[in-house]
């Protein structure tokens, strides 16, 4: 026998109140506003019916077809479709690559890269958290270590030249002999460039590095072709799928199948990364994954493969550029001196501003951006530089 409970059939209006006031605050300062944070998107309706909808309810721990929860029939289609789609949307051959989708987010995808690929301790380059890299790349300061990549590995930063503002691609190189990391990060939080993943792969080759692309941030300018692709040049390859892809909050990993190279005796050196990636989200790092979450994504998938979204893509960077020279003009310095992505990174010293007081004076006419670290800071808690993004604000048009 049931128990008749209202509680299941009442609305948020209707039984919490308090709570529906705060969540209508919220969808007024988004309407109202103007989004200029460089990691964040308006999703589509078809994305919040799938993160809404009764696959919310079902445990799939496991992955298709080999589940540790009865009754996944339904569920089992689903993650196969999103693979499908992810592999599809990329241009990605399911004989070369495969994909997970069952990531929390991108902090957990990553974290589940470097389980894969590294034992405790092994060592890691990525770019410095200053210098536009991300704190799960291993960011440490110099009595600190922050990250819990710097904890669990061998964190040494590359950094960009501080006079130009670009990646210091020798620097690395230099670096990286001497290190001799077991992975190399290819990926950025701000820093408005297109990255040379060609020049990663030669030192990664280098060094026995296995090449780890973070596309976070420029996974839907990738999806586009808008800009040029890391899959060619790397083994893994992570993004999180709520950014400029607009999906929703939750990340995915690609990882290299077939051959990785050929021994010394001729033979082919295959790839191992299928089961080391699978088992690293689950169940070495994750439970059961968020079905609702994976429908969203191969909703997102399906779109990002339509011409709307290419001209959409098209249309945040040109944004972005026009913002760009826009601020130049009136005498801001850029970093880089320019974009190429969605994103551009400003300098406000030279105006008498601290980025922290750049962001609350935006903030108190309703523009959102974040204080942001520019090349040449030597404190990340003081920086002297704003991101500024256009993916949201193109979004509402």
């Amino acid at each position: 026998m049931g128990v008749d409970d209202n509680l299941l059939h009442e609305s948020v209006w209707d039984s919490d109140p308090e709570l529906y006031d705060l969540m209508k605050d919220e969808k007024k300062r988004q309407r109202r506003g103007l989004e200029m944070i460089a990691s964040e998107n308006f999703t589509s309706l078809s994305v919040l019916q799938c993160l809404s909808s009764c696959l919310h309810n079902k445990y799939s721990e496991g992955l298709p077809g080999k589940r540790y929860y009865g009754g996944n029939e339904v569920i089992d289609k689903i993650e196969i479709l999103c693979q499908q789609r992810a592999l599809k949307t990329y241009g990605l051959s399911p004989d070369e690559w495969g994909v997970n989708v069952q990531p929390y987010s991108g902090s957990p995808a990553n974290l589940a890269v470097y389980t894969a690929l590294c034992q405790p301790h092994d060592r890691i380059m990525g770019l410095d958290l200053p210098d536009g890299g991300h704190l799960t790349h291993g960011f440490m300061t110099p009595n600190k270590k922050i990250s819990a990549t710097s904890i669990f590995f061998e964190s040494f930063p590359y950094k960009v030249n501080p006079v130009t503002g670009y990646i210091d691609y020798d620097k690395l190189q230099e670096n990286a002999r001497l290190f001799k990391p077991k992975v190399i990060i290819a990926g950025v939080s701000c820093y408005s460039r297109c990255l040379d993943y060609e020049r990663f792969r030669k030192i990664a080759n280098e060094n026995g590095a296995y090449l780890f692309a973070d596309m976070a941030h420029v996974s839907g300018l990738v999806a586009a072709e808008v800009i040029p692709a890391p899959f060619k040049h790397c083994d893994v390859v992570s993004t999180t799928t709520h950014k400029t892809l607009r999906g929703p909050r939750a990340a995915v990993i690609f990882f290299r199948k077939g051959v990785r190279s050929v021994g010394k005796d001729g033979k082919p050196v295959m790839y191992d990364l299928e089961n080391r990636v699978n088992q690293a989200v689950f169940p070495a790092l994750q439970g059961g994954p968020h079905n609702n979450a994976i429908a969203a994504i191969a909703t997102a998938m399906k779109q990002a493969a339509t011409p709307q979204f290419k001209q959409y893509q098209q249309q945040v960077v040109a944004n972005a550029k026009r913002l760009c020279e826009g601020l130049q003009n009136l005498g801001y310095k850029i970093a880089t001196d320019g974009t190429e992505v969605h994103l551009v990174l400003v300098n406000v010293k030279s105006v008498g501003l601290s980025g922290a007081k750049a962001e609350f004076i935006l903030e108190e006419v309703n523009i959102a951006c974040n204080k942001n670290t520019v090349p040449g800071d030597t404190s990340a808690l003081n920086p002297s530089g704003i991101r500024l993004g256009t993916p949201a604000l193109t979004t509402r048009g």
